[in-house]
């Protein structure tokens, strides 16, 4: 029996774990499937005729009822489309599968659902099927699944595959938003009672910067590939260092990232550091990773900042060969993925804790 590489004790699973079982059995081998299932890569790609492809992804869909149902609706959404937008195309055709929870009320789910409507009518995406049910055992935050989609020219479609050393490393907004975002949510009168008013005010307001679907619909428009912008790549779990480290990973190139670059607000470092997170590998949800030929990259810093979409430069694709590496404070270290992001061991804890 070969040597078991483990589940994670919480949180996604690892690299090995994708290779050991999943990677080499993914059913049928089809022609018109370009790219599918990669550690790392926010989108599968399918050839439907005509020179289009179609971008899929899915994920859990995520309420958390602390926030409000209007404010959970909406990251719920954004959540999922924030992934396919990784593609460069905006989102077109949408599918919903809710397992709800006996709890929820009929007006709660009103609200859900109204929001979802907006959102995708807003960006053009049609709701094509899904399923909605209540059912025991079912609880928040995850209360079923979505899948969305995306339609584009084949010669544009975008993974982080498509990195290639020279390429400028540029992020949005900066470190931990999404970690920020929602510790500022769940447990506001710890924030209050230990930072102060105007940090946890801060911290709240990164909530509706938990989105990267304008980001990359922003980027986009410098050009693709050859012409512009090489990758875009969610920063979700792992936060921003294990995103670029992914970005490099799947596409087979080397890595420098200049730590001390990378945009730290100060109430994302006050409240990571009051519930023992490192801000640069927590999650965050709104921080897209963008790598981009270096003639293109004052553009895209432009066109994103002319949006009010904070931008900087944080790091360069090298070779392979030149390996992976940290810069900052002076030195440079070589660089390894955090594999365990530290958000969901804190967020336990402070639930453990019954923080409020």
């Amino acid at each position: 029996m070969r040597e078991k590489v483990g589940f994670p004790e919480i949180g996604k699973i690892s690299p090995e774990f994708f290779d050991r079982y999943i990677y080499r059995k993914l059913g049928a081998r089809r022609d018109d499937v370009l790219v599918g299932p990669r550690h790392g890569v926010d989108v599968g790609i399918v050839k439907i005729g005509s020179g289009l492809v179609m971008a899929v992804t899915t994920d859990p869909i995520y309420i958390v009822p602390q926030y409000g149902w209007e404010k959970a609706a909406w990251f719920a959404w954004h959540i999922l489309a924030s992934d396919v937008t990784t593609s460069g195309f905006p989102p077109s055709h949408a599918v919903f599968d809710f397992n709800l929870p006996m709890g929820i009320k009929e007006e709660e789910f009103e609200i859900v659902w109204d929001v979802i409507h907006r959102e995708s009518e807003k960006y053009g995406t049609a709701v094509v099927a899904g399923h909605t049910a209540r059912y025991t055992g079912t609880d928040y935050p995850m209360v079923g699944g979505a899948t969305f989609m995306a339609i584009g020219p084949e010669a544009e479609y975008l993974t982080p595959e498509m990195a290639s050393p020279g390429d400028v490393i540029v992020i949005t907004k900066g470190a931990a938003i999404e970690a920020t975002g929602i510790f500022s949510h769940l447990f506001p009168s710890t924030i209050e009672r230990e930072l102060g008013e105007e940090i946890l005010r801060r911290g709240q307001d990164l909530f509706y910067r938990m989105s990267t679907v304008d980001d990359a619909l922003t980027a986009v428009k410098v050009g693709v590939r050859e012409k512009g912008v090489t990758s875009l790549h969610d920063a979700t779990e792992c936060g921003v260092i294990g995103g670029i480290y992914e970005v490099a990973q799947a596409s087979g190139t080397g890595v420098l990232i200049y730590r001390d670059e990378i945009p730290v607000d100060e109430a994302v470092k006050k409240i990571c550091g009051l519930f023992g997170m490192d801000p640069l590998i927590s999650i965050s949800e709104g921080t897209l990773i963008i790598t981009v030929r270096p003639n293109k990259k004052g553009e895209l810093i432009a066109r994103l900042e002319d949006s009010g979409i904070l931008a900087r430069e944080v790091g360069v694709i090298l070779r392979k060969e030149e390996g992976f590496w940290l810069e900052g404070g002076g030195g440079r270290e070589k660089l390894e993925h955090p594999r365990i992001d530290p958000f969901w061991s804190a967020i336990d804890r402070a639930m453990r804790e019954k923080l409020s």
